[in-house]
């Protein structure tokens, strides 16, 4: 694969899986603290919908995605937060609306969208320069909250009520990072896909919870085995000529196994 590193357009792919990576093992640690996996997996459905509206009206993928995605955060957040009892009706509901939304747009839009595939199963070798700068201004924004408010998070995460008393305001951060959970899927789409995100986001995470003790330690090794699972999904992605996002999930989850079967191995001793 190193011969093909002379391309510009595997390049920007590698630079995009590093930069997806990490906001993924950041985001995806606190999606899974906080126990969103579920709101994660309804966003990520219901940003289909900005997919068909962006293809009809022939925005930009980011620019259409990201509004309706942010916009099915908010709404998820205000529901979590205010009919917590009803929560799994009103994500099912936002998650089935979306995608009917995004099918609709898509049926209206003229001629065959030949990408449409890709935003299902990924097609980080179609990254622009104008992706990686969305990346890595996101991936910027999403340090600096984490770093200057990380015990605020740290408290809202593992005990919200302790953290309601201290003074934090709990129902601003939760918007926080679903709203960044939302930005991040989106990123995350152009890599792995619609359908394979929620893999991307739990998968690394996972692991980097077993290996650490902190949530700093955890989201930093989960961003580095993010890396090295894309890493090694693109080569045999290129090697193969098969689908990348589909390559990097696979690699992860064959981790995923090797690691819980020597964790299984290594308790029995």
């Amino acid at each position: 694969m190193l011969e093909a590193l002379s391309f510009t357009f595997v390049q920007n792919a590698l630079i995009a899986g590093l930069l997806v990576s990490f906001a993924a093992g950041i985001i995806g640690s606190l999606i899974v603290v906080n126990r969103m996996v579920f709101l994660a997996g309804g966003i990520a459905h219901a940003s289909y919908g900005g997919i068909g509206i962006a293809l009809y009206f022939g925005l930009p993928f980011i620019l259409g995605t990201s509004f309706f995605a942010v916009l099915s955060a908010l709404i998820m957040a205000y529901v979590t937060l205010n009919q917590r009892n009803r929560i799994d009706t009103f994500i099912g509901l936002i998650w089935a609306v979306g995608m009917a939304i995004g099918i609709i747009f898509v049926d209206l839009t003229p001629g065959y969208n030949v990408d449409l595939m890709s935003y299902l199963f990924g097609s980080i070798l179609a990254v622009t320069h104008e992706d990686l700068w969305f990346m890595g201004f996101l991936l910027g924004t999403i340090i600096f909250i984490v770093t200057f408010w990380y015990r605020d998070i740290l408290a809202v995460s593992y005990d919200s009520e302790y953290a309601s008393l201290r003074g934090i305001n709990v129902k601003l951060f939760f918007t926080i990072i679903l709203v960044l959970s939302a930005l991040t899927i989106v990123i995350a789409i152009k890599v792995v896909g619609l359908i394979l995100v929620i893999a991307l986001l739990t998968i690394p995470i996972y692991i980097g919870e077993k290996l650490s003790n902190s949530l700093y330690k955890m989201m930093l090794l989960s961003g580095l085995l993010a890396s090295i699972f894309t890493i090694i999904g693109l080569w045999i992605s290129y090697t193969y000529d098969i689908t990348s996002g589909a390559s990097i999930i696979l690699v992860s989850a064959l981790s995923l196994f090797g690691f819980l079967t020597i964790s299984k191995g290594f308790e029995k001793r």
